[in-house]
């Protein structure tokens, strides 16, 4: 494979949905730097975002190198063209250099009948037990997983090769990072389906640098994992056991790693994130999405005034439209409409009582997930507001930036690379 451009070991995918925020959130990487570690910035929007909000990928592109620009940051960074097909792909060929390429919906649907024979001819040699680096179980592989693993899966990865290589016509082999997506379907990769997984795009020649599979438990967006968290750091270190194999065996880059979608907030699971790379010697890609739009809520409530009026006006919108709001994240969200206070009662609440229920501290008396998830998907209120909205954010910046800051170093970067507790 060519030359390609290279994720740092240990990187953070930072969304900002209103473009407001990249010097906050470079500002914790600057931390991390300062606390002996190296995270790499990529700041990440999907095209259903741009599409709600009314952006272009180039916003995005601009607020990073702005950012950087001042902030004096010489490391590398990264936009992320999040969860792209080929249909949506070509609006951020000019302002992205990172490619999250999403094949979820292709998984199942049933690659040609020579195409999966040729998988299992091809890879006849991996039948029997497989040693793992860093662990003392086996992938154990029959025909019959080779066969049923591509039926289910080769045509995904062929998608996923057809998405890379239009990319690579327009840029350049080597010009930017690709990433695979598969943690967006019903269930959960097992560790051999990602070996197997790994050995298909080698096939298909793409430098993958990073990998998001579904890994088993909920994923709910801007609230804690909901799974065994033993089973998770067990599965974890398998699938970086399988990578490992992979890439000695199969020719992927050396730098590939895993990549953790909806990673934002997810406490329970970052110790073991860390103790499970600290012990294998690997890197990870925890993508943190929304949890910036959360802290400029936060922001603006803990301010008062006007922007306590603006949240609560936030979330009363955002109860009337619960239904139109949650339907595009019903996988992965769990709301209990039980739990939602009305809207009379957020009205009589003050900058405290709001800040506690929405900032994710669970230990608060306060704490609400499901306010906190409702106003995670309901973003759009905010930007039917316009520059109603951003004002708000400008004229609180101060405030609003201390909260994202302290959020994504406090409670991400310094237990998920720093082994520190949140």
């Amino acid at each position: 494979m060519s030359t390609q451009k290279k994720l740092g070991r240990y990187s953070i995918g930072t969304g900002d949905r209103f473009a407001h925020q990249a010097k906050a959130q470079l500002q914790a990487c600057i931390q991390a730097l300062h606390a002996g570690v190296e995270v790499t910035p990529v700041w990440n929007k999907s095209n259903r975002e741009h599409r709600i909000i009314g952006s272009e990928p180039s916003s995005v592109r601009q607020a990073a190198d702005a950012a950087v620009q001042e902030m004096g940051w010489t490391g590398s960074y990264f936009c992320d063209a999040d969860h792209i097909t080929l249909p949506t792909v070509d609006r951020f060929l000019s302002s992205c250099d990172f490619y999250t390429i999403d094949v979820a919906d292709a998984i199942g649907k049933p690659a040609a009948a020579d195409a999966v024979n040729g998988f299992v001819d091809r890879h006849a040699n991996l039948i029997g037990d497989i040693g793992l680096i860093g662990s003392t179980e086996t992938f154990s592989i029959t025909e019959a997983t080779l066969r049923t693993t591509a039926k289910k899966y080769l045509a995904a990865v062929q998608q996923a090769g057809s998405v890379y290589r239009h990319i690579a016509a327009a840029k350049g082999e080597g010009s930017f990072l690709p990433e695979i997506s598969m943690d967006e379907t019903d269930v959960a990769q097992t560790p051999v389906e990602l070996l197997l997984i790994l050995v298909a795009i080698a096939d298909e020649g793409i430098p993958i640098q990073t990998i998001a599979p579904k890994f088993s438990g909920r994923f709910n967006k801007g609230v804690d994992y909901v799974g065994d968290v033993v089973q998770f750091e067990r599965e974890f270190g398998l699938d970086i056991a399988a990578i490992a194999y992979a890439v000695e065996h199969f020719g992927l880059p050396q730098s590939l790693k895993l990549s953790v979608h909806s990673g934002s907030d997810k406490f329970s699971i970052y110790a073991p994130i860390y103790r499970t790379m600290q012990r294998l010697d690997a890197g990870v890609h925890l993508k943190t999405a929304g949890t910036t739009w959360l802290e400029e809520l936060i922001g603006l409530a803990e301010a008062g005034g006007d922007g306590l009026a603006l949240a609560r006006e936030i979330y009363a919108e955002a109860l009337v439209h619960k239904d139109e709001l949650c339907a595009p994240y019903a996988t992965v969200i769990d709301i209990d409409p039980a739990q939602l206070p009305s809207v009379a009662t957020v009205a009589a609440w003050t900058s405290a009582q709001f800040t506690e229920a929405l900032r994710h501290v669970q230990s608060a008396p306060g704490y609400n997930s499901s306010f906190r998830q409702l106003l995670h998907v309901g973003f759009k209120i905010a930007a039917k507001m316009g520059d109603r909205y951003l004002r708000l954010l400008e004229d609180n910046e101060t405030i609003i930036a201390r909260n994202v800051t302290e959020n994504l170093f406090d409670r991400h970067i310094a237990p998920v690379f720093l082994g520190r507790a949140s």
